[in-house]
């Protein structure tokens, strides 16, 4: 379905939503009979409103008159009990809907490759699993149901009124197909607006969830009224798109009463003063009744087009919900083989690999390293030295070439299997609003905090942490923000360690930290990448020196290999490299 579509209603996507109600079956049907009692208590109260006036009214019968009175407060009383059933049963219904959906959707959105995080928007995400998930539960709590109940009490209003007096039926009849085709335009309008709603909310969340996130950018620059202005563009924008349809609401819905109020006036005109089939006062409670049953008739009909309302965006949010379910852009986990443990030799053979099907990054790459050896990465920005860090953990899939673990290509391990065996500590640590040892264990059960504790001491770490309030039960907030970079850079070396990886990947930045976590980051540095495989993406001339090899790359292809002292003798790029980037440090 194409969202800019103006087709009021897609079948197909409704079919697919309610097949998401099948594990709940019996609550399903169950809500669909109470939409039928419904309707049955609703035109009884009518019928035994017109009873009162000619069979006990009329003909003075206070036995009568109290028979039908406790009949229609037993007929109220089970409309209120259905009414009651029916409420929590559809809410209920649409919320283990979404929970279900939700569920399905994360599981989907955790498997993703990491490009498509990198093509997409953090808010609009949030929004598909937030906000657009409530109104695929409205969907069943406010919508589909409620439109079936009131269609049938509009049937049945319908029939009993034929049966009753079919004359003054056809009048009223007359004057449906105005608020019919008055409601299927208003249905479409409808349509429109509400994608357009939708589309504003994703930008707005977009927008907002960015902006606070890189707060310190926005102050730092002094881009606060701009942003502001930013911000109250896109917020008019909103306000435009909801506006939209308060103005439809607000042309459709009067249209709607005038027609009702017009419908009575003419069956109380026609039945009265012009003697319609010899009206007398045997039949005053039929034209009684026929005032009930038109409000059943109309009202109904206009609660239908505002619940179509919430259909209608419902549907909208399921489509947008559903597009990112069909999305298919995942790593295959085809492999099938997991090892408890690999010896950690590493290669790779002329890897060719780009972000952008037109655009490689790397040419070819090839380069081997051995068990135990530690490796450092070093370049220009833009050289291609993350990538290596990606690719070697299938984040992304290479274009050609083979890498290999063990002299087994990773392909053939299950994506657990192969991430099991690599940690990797990233520039930009990430921290979740959780403690210390739950941001370090990742809540792995077989992590006790006695083996986090045993490793901080190991690493050099422990007095840091110990330092913090509540130490290890210390939280750090969002994204860390109540440790200093060096600190969360420390918690990052020990959530690496805690795992015991067979390789371990570093990407070594320690420009923005000061001396004390300097030394504490060199220290864990050293103990961490002892007796194991390791790639370091190189910041520190220190850890460049104590290398077992170097790799020098520019522009996506390795140039240079071997030791430091060998590099500098060839008097290449990295020795252009250490003149001009390392030479102050080493001096210093």
């Amino acid at each position: 379905m194409s969202e800019k579509s103006g087709n009021a209603f897609d079948y197909r996507l409704f079919k697919r939503l309610i097949q998401q109600s099948k594990p709940y079956q019996l609550t399903f049907y169950g809500v669909a009979v109470l939409a039928v009692l419904l309707s049955v208590f609703a035109i009884l109260t009518a019928i035994l409103a017109g009873d009162i006036v000619n069979d006990a009214i009329r003909e003075n019968d206070a036995d009568k008159l109290l028979t039908l009175t406790l009949a229609m407060l037993g007929v109220l009383f089970g409309q209120v009990l259905s009414q009651l059933g029916f409420n929590y049963y559809a809410n209920w219904l649409g919320q283990s809907v979404i929970k279900d959906v939700r569920v399905a959707l994360f599981k989907k959105m955790m498997g993703f490759r990491m490009q498509y995080f990198d093509n997409s928007s953090i808010g609009l995400l949030v929004t598909r699993a937030v906000a657009d998930m409530q109104r695929i539960g409205e969907i069943f709590s406010q919508g589909f149901f409620v439109i079936v109940a009131d269609l049938l009490k509009m049937l049945t209003a319908a029939v009993v009124m034929l049966v009753l007096n079919w004359k003054l039926a056809l009048l009223v009849f007359v004057l449906l197909p105005i608020i019919l085709y008055a409601t299927r335009l208003f249905q479409k309008a409808m349509k429109v607006a509400f994608i357009e709603v939708r589309a504003q909310v994703s930008n707005l969340n977009s927008f907002v969830q960015e902006r606070i996130t890189g707060m310190k950018i926005v102050q730092l620059f002094t881009r606060e009224k701009v942003e502001q202005e930013n911000f109250r563009v896109i917020n008019e924008k909103h306000q435009n798109a909801w506006l939209k349809t308060v103005w439809y609401n607000s042309i459709f819905f009067p249209i709607a009463e005038i027609v009702s109020a017009v419908a009575v006036g003419l069956v109380v005109w026609v039945g009265v003063l012009q003697n319609v089939d010899s009206i007398n006062t045997e039949n005053i409670g039929v034209l009684f009744t026929f005032i009930f049953l038109i409000e059943l008739l109309f009202r109904p009909l206009r609660q239908i087009a505002d619940k179509f309302n919430t259909l209608q965006m419902g549907m909208v949010a399921a489509n947008r919900v559903f597009a990112i379910l069909d999305t298919h852009s995942k790593i295959e986990d085809t492999g099938n083989l997991v090892q408890d443990k690999v010896k950690g030799k590493i290669t790779f053979d002329t890897v060719h690999f780009g972000y952008l099907a037109d655009e490689e990054v790397l040419h070819g790459i090839s380069f081997d390293v051995k068990a135990g050896q530690t490796v450092a990465i070093v370049g220009a920005t833009g050289a291609g030295k993350s990538t290596i860090i990606n690719l070697l953990n299938r984040f992304y899939e290479i274009n050609s070439g083979t890498i290999a673990i063990d002299g087994i290509d990773i392909k053939k391990f299950t994506l657990a299997s192969l991430r099991s065996h690599i940690a990797v500590v990233l520039q930009d640590v990430f921290l979740f609003a959780d403690t210390i040892a739950n941001n370090i264990s990742l809540k792995d059960a077989t992590i006790t905090i006695a083996d986090i504790e045993a490793a901080a001491k190991q690493i050099g770490v422990d007095e840091f942490i110990n330092s913090l309030p509540g130490g290890y039960t210390y939280n750090v907030k969002e994204r860390g923000t109540m440790l200093s970079s060096g600190q969360r850079q420390l918690i990052a070396f020990l959530r690496a360690y805690v795992s015991n990886p067979s390789i371990l990947v570093l990407d070594e930045a320690t420009s923005s930290v000061d001396t004390y976590s300097e030394q504490l980051i060199q220290k864990a540095t050293e103990k961490i990448t002892e007796g194991r495989t390791s790639i370091i993406i190189a910041h520190r001339l220190a850890t460049i020196k104590k290398a077992d090899k170097i790799l020098v790359m520019d522009a996506g292809e390795i140039v240079e290999t071997g030791t430091h002292q060998e590099l500098l003798q060839k008097g290449g790029y990295y020795s252009n490299l250490y003149e001009a980037q390392f030479l102050a440090e080493d001096v210093a």
